[in-house]
């Protein structure tokens, strides 16, 4: 079967495509086929509904897929075939994998009753549909088994049963690779789609209640862009400033699904949180032009800054969104006490008799990294390293450039303590 789609594939598409064979001895292995090919189709074109519904069960359809029809012409032409046969009644028979709804309609179509025609939808094994068949034509319910399923005839054969193999006609294979034809090109077309994303730092807004020094907030820029640029490297996507605390990325929506597992994870959240221990907030859109995916880009991040409810992160063209953000685990009850500044006046006693260099503002800047701040408030680094964290959130702390060193593994990583916000007991 898919040796004759490869050969009628030669004849004229609606747009240039090429096939690649990928053929099976059981339909079972569809799934496995469709692993293997990987990124390398655009659109699967199964040999008939039985792989496909393997495959789609299988969870391995990434990308668009169809089969070649068997219903219609195709069981009208297994049943002249059992016409022609003085020991096949086309009115006592048993079918599967067709649905009822279709074969109800080939066969009104010729005038006959389905009245004792045996069905089973539901796509299995071939051993599961052979025993189906052979059961009822022992029992005399049936004259001949009309199967989709070519392992399924084989046994059958081999077990004496009369069988007929329901085949596609060749206008259906030829319908089917002109489908097949025009879903690849929509999906390369999707694909090459421009996609807006636009980055939003909170940390870096300036309000009336946090002034930090400009030539932190300049080092914290810098690190964060030359982060921005790493990622968007990786998706071949470009990067610059909006303003002193978003940042704008173009790219495609190819390059954009992989790197979201399918718009199911944000981009460059995750990242940015490991290694400068900045909150981020992401907005994707698309568009028909670039105005516009920019719009629904900053309309996605604005839902997602105000609802409290879990919303998309990404919109489509039309303005809808892709896939629902993932809930955001309860937040525990906030102490009596602020924790941020609570942890901020013990990190600051601890380090304020230790010498150091003066910065440009003719104080002494407090400096800390997770391993020290984990052994002066007693807990383990990885803690350590969350609690920083939520300095940085809360702007107590600023996160300093990744120290680079020699040695392998992961930079240090410093934060610089806003100690001006524990009042002036503090100085």
């Amino acid at each position: 079967m898919v040796e004759r789609v490869m050969l009628m594939g030669h004849g004229p598409t609606p747009v240039p495509s090429r096939l690649v064979a990928a053929a099976y001895r059981d339909e079972q292995e569809a799934a496995d086929k469709v692993v293997r090919l990987g990124s390398g189709v655009d659109v699967c074109l199964f040999a008939s509904p039985v792989p496909y519904e393997f495959a789609r069960k299988a969870g391995v359809l990434t990308m668009p897929a169809t089969f070649v029809p068997l219903n219609g012409a195709a069981l009208q032409g297994a049943l002249l075939r059992a016409a022609l046969d003085e020991q096949h009644e086309p009115s006592r028979v048993s079918i599967d994998v067709l649905s009822r709804a279709e074969v109800e309609e080939a066969y009104g179509e010729i005038n006959l009753s389905t009245e004792h025609v045996h069905l089973r939808e539901e796509a299995a094994g071939p051993g599961t549909l052979a025993a189906f068949h052979e059961r009822l034509w022992r029992r005399g319910a049936t004259s001949v088994a009309l199967t989709c399923v070519h392992a399924t005839a084989e046994r059958l054969e081999l077990a004496g049963v009369p069988t007929l193999r329901i085949r596609p006609t060749g206008a259906a294979i030829r319908s089917a690779l002109q489908t097949s034809a025009l879903l690849g090109a929509h999906h390369r077309l999707e694909e090459s789609q421009l996609v807006v994303v636009v980055v939003d730092v909170p940390t870096l807004r300036e309000t009336p209640r946090r002034v930090t020094p400009r030539y932190w907030r300049e080092e914290l820029k810098l690190s964060l862009q030359r982060l921005l640029l790493q990622e968007a490297h990786r998706m071949s996507a470009a990067v610059w400033p909006l303003d002193d605390h978003s940042y704008l990325v173009t790219a495609t929506r190819g390059s954009i699904t992989a790197a979201t597992e399918g718009f199911r994870t944000p981009p460059f959240v995750e990242r940015v949180r490991e290694e400068l221990g900045l909150a981020v907030e992401v907005g994707i859109g698309m568009g028909r032009t670039a105005q516009e995916a920019e719009t629904h880009a900053r309309a996605a991040l604005a839902r997602s800054q105000t609802s409290q409810r879990a919303q998309g992160f990404a919109l489509d063209r039309d303005g809808r969104a892709l896939v629902p953000a993932p809930r955001t685990p309860p937040r525990a009850p906030a102490p009596a006490k602020p924790k941020g500044l609570e942890i901020l006046a013990r990190l600051a006693d601890k380090l304020g008799d230790q010498p150091g260099e003066e910065g440009p503002d003719g104080k002494q800047p407090l400096i800390v990294d997770a391993e020290n701040a984990g052994k002066m408030l007693g807990v383990t680094p990885r803690t350590a390293r969350r609690l920083l964290r939520t300095l940085v959130e809360e702007g107590l702390a600023w996160p300093l450039p990744p120290n680079r060193t020699p040695q392998p593994g992961r930079p240090r990583q410093l934060y610089r303590l806003i100690v001006e916000k524990l009042g002036p007991k503090a100085g």
